[in-house]
């Protein structure tokens, strides 16, 4: 299966795919494909001490996926994809981190750093742990697998046409395609821009309930996504509502484009919204990449029912009341509001070539967070990889973390998150061997 490069980017957002075993073929055809990925994976710096032990998705995350594409005439064609995600080191559909499981930077998990005074400050003891549990295990499932998903990949149907695509279903976003297409390591290991920027998640990567169209012509690739809130309980069309569109040209030698993200949050507030400005230019046996995002989020999204818990916590309320309770409940509310809110600039810049069968990347990036917590994170590396085959590899990785002030972020991997370190302000480094199957 081909990597998320330019091209391959533009090929996910049309839902062209080339790889894979052919299992019929009349007058239509359902292909397999997958990933397996697996390797030893090292990560110092964290708060469980150093990390050393075998992990899923060191380069790419492992994969599962069917589609298939049927002619139905006059330059019609029926498209589908079912993509499922799994652990191969265990065989599970889990995404918690294995160096730090359900574990929060400082700044959203202790009453100090969460801005909790007075009575708050109190009974913090008493209700921060199961909030903060919760809330890693939310973000885990968030970036990675839906617990209750069994294609939490991708999921979509759609029809090909004489004017363009449309897909509806469980997509990558707009923006997230194009920053994976300006993005040197194309996502891939701990060296990948989005590392950086991913507690909170910066970028919603993909989405359920989306509805896709996208052309392709002359060099340009173009795409505009709406996606339906269908939040539990709320009739308002505004609420978790999304839409989404990228452009991307490609001439000789060069490719430049933009990406927009803008998603509603369960109350139908204005939140996660992302910029992305990308290009590369050929440059001796491979490529310069760069590109420049921005991320804003004001009314951060699943987080609107923590005053409520709070205050109906029976440990809390024993200690307070009903009144104090409510109280405090709308300390934490606007604590947390406050905690996950984003404003942010991410830059990247990296240079990839292939020369035979040897592929090395190098990257820098940076989160520069323009919030009072200034929990900025930058990070450079190196990744080679050694084609054994068209389909087999063998990858290295090493990357280096650089967090200042109050940021806390870990290198994980494309298929997991890397946790977070010690204390912030406290630096770490991800040395990581594996081998890449691609089926």
């Amino acid at each position: 299966m081909k990597h998320l490069s330019l091209t391959a980017a533009a090929a996910a957002a049309l839902a062209l795919f080339s790889s894979g075993s052919v299992l019929a073929q009349t007058g239509s055809t359902v292909t397999i494909y997958g990933i397996a990925d697996a390797g030893l994976n090292r990560v110092t710096g964290l708060k469980n001490g150093t990390y050393t032990g075998l992990a899923s998705g060191i380069m790419e995350g492992s994969r599962f996926g069917l589609k298939g594409t049927e002619d139905v005439g006059n330059g019609y064609k029926t498209i589908f994809t079912l993509e499922n995600r799994f652990e191969i080191d265990t065989g599970s559909v889990s995404n918690t981190p294995p160096s730090s499981p359900n574990v929060l930077p400082d700044r959203f998990t202790t009453a100090t750093g969460l801005g909790l005074t007075g009575t708050a400050l109190a009974v913090s003891g008493a209700v921060l742990p199961g909030l903060n549990s919760t809330l890693g295990g939310s973000i885990g499932v968030n970036v990675g697998a839906g617990a209750n998903r069994l294609f939490d990949r991708q999921a979509f149907v759609g029809m090909i046409t004489p004017f363009g695509q449309i897909t509806a279903g469980r997509q990558y976003t707009p923006a997230y395609l194009l920053g994976a297409a300006f993005d040197a390591s194309q996502t891939q290991s701990s060296l990948a821009v989005g590392q950086v920027a991913s507690i909170p998640p910066a970028f919603d990567i993909r989405l359920s309930n989306t509805l896709q169209y996208a052309i392709q012509m002359s060099g340009v690739t173009a795409a505009i996504m709406y996606g339906a809130g269908e939040v539990a309980g709320s009739n308002s069309n505004s609420n978790g509502r999304f839409w989404g569109a990228f452009a991307m040209y490609k001439g000789p030698g060069f490719s430049a484009g933009f990406g927009r993200n803008q998603r509603n949050n369960e109350l139908g507030q204005k939140s996660l919204e992302n910029n992305v400005l990308g290009a590369s230019v050929d440059v001796g046996p491979g490529a310069i990449y760069a590109q420049y995002a921005t991320i804003k989020d004001e009314n951060p999204s699943g987080i609107s029912t923590i005053g409520s818990l709070v205050g109906t916590n029976a440990t809390l309320v024993g200690l307070l009341g009903a009144p104090g309770a409510a109280a405090v409940g709308a300390s934490y509310q606007a604590a947390y509001n406050n905690a996950f809110r984003q404003d942010a600039k991410l830059m990247h810049i990296g240079y990839k070539m292939t020369m035979g069968p040897h592929t090395i990347v190098t990257a820098y990036n940076r989160l520069d967070d323009k919030r009072p917590s200034n929990a900025d994170t930058s990070s450079y590396g190196v990744t080679y990889t050694y084609a054994l085959s068209k389909r087999t590899n063998l990858n290295a990785v090493l990357t280096r973390f650089n967090n200042n002030a109050n940021g806390q972020a870990a290198p994980g991997g494309n298929g997991f998150l890397g946790g977070v370190t010690a204390a912030p302000g406290t630096d770490s480094t991800n040395m990581a061997f594996g081998i890449r199957h691609a089926f």
